[in-house]
């Protein structure tokens, strides 16, 4: 279906810490036709009845994304697994049996270790974009457990949003999209590392923020600008990738449910944004 602005964007640098509150960011922004206005960026803590808690944060961002009702919010992190290791042939049912096939982090991950004999499988959708890590990874395999568990299935189980690809967009309701902020950069050809404390990482946030706001943002307030590059562990900044690629992919044609014979109807399927609009201006001073 070809896409419908959504007025509202949301971008989150998801986290499957105990001490998720603290790590997750979120990004909020207005839409325009050309521009997505970043209105905030902060960590998850800091929305209204979150906490530093895991349970609180993820609690506290499905409220906003409720709140925010006709939005469009870019997840980091994925919505489903590997087709060979998923016994349902219909994306809802997996996520409503998702609490009693994997009983904790460590289950999913033992679980889908022992089904691909060892292996750390990709979805197909992960070799398209190269996306970094396998959904069960051991750097990302809690970030998917309590992704899905703790905010898509509430979601999806009282029908209050549309999971897309694998669910049909509804105008009255918020849509969910998965996003990887590194791969988003990588495609675009503006990734250096920028993870870390030295200034050279200060560099490459700040070289990409002013990319991004080249081409794709606005930000009003310098004191939202300097949190995201002051911020070493770059969660900040992949909050806002997430939220540019969510909103540049709103401006073209988002698939609905697919056919259940299609591997992106169970696996889930990551959304990059524009990379021809956010490609860097190389010869710009």
């Amino acid at each position: 279906m070809k896409a419908t602005m959504r007025e509202r964007v949301i971008g989150v640098d998801c986290s499957g810490a105990k001490d998720a509150g603290r790590r997750i960011w979120v990004a909020l922004g207005t839409t325009t036709r050309e521009r997505l206005h970043i209105e905030s960026c902060q960590p998850a803590q800091h929305l209204p009845g979150s906490g530093r808690a895991r349970a609180e944060a993820l609690s506290a961002l499905g409220d906003l994304i409720l709140a925010e009702n006709r939005c469009a919010v870019g997840l980091d992190f994925p919505f489903g697994l590997p087709r060979a290791l998923v016994v349902y042939d219909d994306w809802e049912w997996f996520v409503l049996g998702f609490p009693r096939d994997y009983a904790s982090p460590e289950a999913l991950r033992a679980a889908c270790l022992s089904a691909a004999e060892g292996r750390e499988l990709k979805r197909l959708t992960d070799r398209q974009t190269q996306t970094p890590f396998s959904p069960y990874n051991i750097r990302l395999y809690r970030q998917t457990f309590y992704g899905i568990r703790d905010l898509l299935r509430p979601l999806v189980i009282t029908d209050r949003a549309r999971v897309l690809p694998m669910q049909e967009p509804a105008e009255d309701m918020p849509w969910l999209l998965e996003i990887c902020p590194a791969s988003t950069l990588k495609r675009a050809m503006l990734y250096t590392p920028y993870k870390g404390r030295g200034d050279s990482h200060r560099c490459a946030r700040n070289r990409a923020l002013a990319a991004l706001e080249r081409r794709a943002i606005a930000i009003q307030d310098p004191a939202i600008r300097s949190i995201i590059v002051d911020d070493t562990g770059g969660d900040a900044l992949d909050s806002v990738i997430a939220a540019v690629a969510t909103f540049q992919s709103l401006g073209g044609s988002l698939p609905g449910a697919p056919h259940s014979s299609n591997r992106y109807a169970i696996e889930g399927l990551v959304y990059l944004g524009d990379p021809e609009t956010l490609r860097p201006e190389w010869n710009s001073s």
